[in-house]
Parts: structure tokens; C-alpha cells; sequence
């Protein structure tokens, strides 16, 4: 199994200075608390039907059941969970993470969008949708709270 991120993703490529280790160690600890009921939810839904609504996935049924700070943490471990585990079959950990990146008003924060980026710059570009989750969270901030200065690379588009 190939790894393509984790703790070393704190790089200052993006012109910031490395996060705080606490910081970082508050992302861990919160991704911990969701990552059994995530576990459990993907092997439920890898197992299951891949046609089914999203409401009425394991998954769908986890995100309804977060509050934003949950659904927060719930999306940063299905994030750096791809981007560690990019080769396996992720196609519910994408779905979830494409589900949660287009609900508006999760209340990220600049230290979170700057984490997820790194983990997106740290791996290889074969990890599929590698930015998805970090720039719709990104876009959420107040204008000139991130500065996102390395170009993010095209990601294909689904006619290419």
C-alpha cells in the first residue's frame, strides 16, 4: 500500500511557517474521535450498493448524524485518509469526501484549509481528487485569509 502524505505534509511551500505541533496534534485528536465510525460507515458501503443515494449510505447516515465541528474533523480524516491510501478502493471515501466538500458553512479554518493543502502538495498527483476538499473549503474564508501562492495543478475533467 502506498503512502503519499501525513505529518511531514507541513511544509512551508505555501509561504507559511509549519504549523504548531499542538495544532497539529488538535487536527489528530479530532480526526481520531470520528475515524472509528468512518472506518465502519466506508466498510459498510464498499460492501454495499454503489448506486444508492448518499442519504442512504452508512456514510450519509454518519454525516447526518455530526455537528459542523464533526463534520469538519469527519472530512479532514476521509481526506488524509486518500491522500495516504490513494491505490486502495477508495470510491466511497471519495464520494463521502466530495459530499462533504460541497456543503457550504462547515466554519473551516485557515490553520485546517493550510493542512489539507500541504497533505494535497505532499503526495503524488496520481492520488484522485486531491484538492477537491481542501479548496472548497478554502473558498469558504474571508478574501486574503489564505494566501495560496504554488499554482494547484489542472485536475483532469471528466471529459479528458
Amino acid at each position: 500500500m502506498a503512502s503519499g502524505a501525513g505529518r511531514q505534509a507541513a511544509s512551508t511551500r505555501d509561504g507559511h511557517p509549519p504549523l504548531e505541533r499542538a495544532v497539529v496534534q488538535g487536527f489528530y485528536s479530532r480526526m481520531r474521535a470520528v475515524a472509528p465510525a468512518a472506518v465502519g460507515a466506508l466498510d459498510r458501503d464498499r460492501a454495499g450498493d454503489p448506486g444508492r443515494a448518499f442519504g442512504d449510505t452508512a456514510c450519509g447516515r454518519l454525516v447526518r448524524s455530526l455537528d459542523d465541528d464533526g463534520l469538519r474533523a469527519l472530512g479532514m480524516w476521509v481526506h488524509h485518509w486518500c491522500m495516504r491510501f490513494y491505490d486502495d478502493d477508495t470510491r466511497a471515501a471519495l464520494r463521502l469526501l466530495r459530499e462533504i466538500a460541497a456543503r457550504p458553512g462547515l466554519g473551516w479554518t485557515a490553520d485546517e484549509v493550510r493542512w489539507m493543502l500541504r497533505e494535497s502538495y505532499a503526495t503524488v498527483p496520481a492520488a484522485d481528487a486531491r484538492f477537491t476538499l481542501p479548496l472548497a473549503a478554502a473558498a469558504e474564508l474571508a478574501p486574503g485569509t489564505l494566501r495560496i501562492e504554488p499554482v494547484v495543478p489542472r485536475q483532469p475533467g471528466p471529459r479528458d
